[in-house]
């Protein structure tokens, strides 16, 4: 048995890079249920930037992440278009962004129906290096002495004597003064093992497509998408396109996989934009989205359970956001000052306590 000062429960976005965040400060493990961190959520995302996606809350941290994520080269700027049949879209509050007439729409997405005539044009959308990332943030953990231990998962935990008992299913048992809840779409299920009241989380299961259309020059197609959120795609290679129905389909936490009917409703959405022929399904997948009651993150310790720290409900803004929100939970985990990157946010808008009755 080892004691830490932190024991992290997942290591996909969420757990790594709060644990990047505080392991030259504290000694830290990253607990990992599966054999290979971010196989999940993180492994499968749609793996873009988007400034304007999941509210003005979120878009706090999305914007205090950009220049890190800049900086280390994780962006490759595309823009976005949100397209609309009924009337200009809404534009996006505090978000650079513009209305664009048919003409210019037409340039920028070739073969466009001419019902969709009205959009607004978001610049700064960009793609994100996931897997960069979420390596990088691994590596800047383990260089500051945290360990990660994969392919091991916690069976139950109790508090005793200001510290935390997490006993795994291979019969292994450490100890720590804190220990994080980063489990993503399980963290209700870790909450329990603890002895802790779940926050309500659900999990959503999102089905992404790679097609092969008759349409070349689209790997810096904008990503599109519609006010009324049906679908978003954008370039993959010179004739492919990831796409989606934008679908949240309730789902136990596991390892999704796609269903037939969601590609189908997928394409059909995708051929009511854009008059390019389908060539082939190249590739289908699935994820999973998990959601707080009010669709906000958690970040803080809970108040009913000492030493209980809750980083989850991330959604599907967990990496874009996950620089600042790293730096966000890191302040209120260790006490220490918030880092300039996120002085400027009110962590106690993704507090736990939030929820309690």
């Amino acid at each position: 048995m080892q004691d830490w000062d932190v024991i992290i429960i997942g290591g996909g976005i969420a757990g790594a890079s709060l644990g990047a965040a505080i392991a030259e400060a504290r000694r830290t493990l990253i607990v990992e249920a599966e054999a290979h961190c971010g196989y999940h959520a993180t492994g499968r995302s749609a793996a873009f930037w988007l400034e304007s996606y999941g509210g003005p809350q979120v878009a706090k941290l999305t914007a205090a992440s950009r220049t890190f994520l800049e900086a280390g080269g994780f962006l490759r700027t595309r823009g976005a278009l949100h397209v609309s049949r009924t009337g200009p879209p809404e534009a996006p509050v505090g978000v650079d962004s513009r209305p664009i007439d048919r003409n210019a729409l037409e340039r920028m997405l070739p073969g466009i129906r001419p019902e969709w005539r009205h959009a607004i044009l978001e610049p700064g959308c960009a793609d994100i290096d996931v897997a960069a990332l979420h390596a990088a943030f691994l590596a800047d953990f383990r260089a500051c002495g945290g360990i990660v231990e994969p392919g091991r998962r916690l069976a139950r935990a109790h508090r005793d004597g200001g510290r935390w008992t997490a006993h795994f299913d291979d019969g292994d048992t450490q100890t720590s003064a804190v220990l994080v809840n980063a489990a993503g779409a399980w963290a209700d299920a870790v909450a329990e093992a603890c002895g802790v009241p779940p926050l309500g989380l659900a999990a959503k299961r999102r089905t992404m497509v790679q097609l092969r259309v008759g349409q070349p020059g689209l790997r810096d197609l904008p990503l599109v998408d519609d006010p009324e959120g049906t679908f978003y795609f954008k370039g993959e290679g010179d004739r492919t396109i990831w796409l989606s129905p934008h679908d949240e389909i309730a789902t136990d936490p596991c390892d999704a996989a796609p269903e037939e009917i969601d590609v189908a409703i997928a394409i059909d959405r995708f051929e009511q934009v854009v008059d390019w022929p389908v060539e082939a399904v190249e590739r289908r997948w699935a994820g999973l989205r998990t959601f707080a009651p009010d669709r906000l993150p958690v970040y803080g310790f809970d108040p009913r359970a000492d030493g209980f720290f809750w980083c989850a409900g991330q959604g599907g803004f967990g990496i874009q956001t996950s620089p600042a929100a790293a730096r966000m939970a890191a302040a209120l985990l260790t006490g220490d000052p918030p880092d300039p990157m996120v002085a400027h946010i009110n962590a106690a808008t993704f507090a736990p306590g939030r929820f309690a009755p």
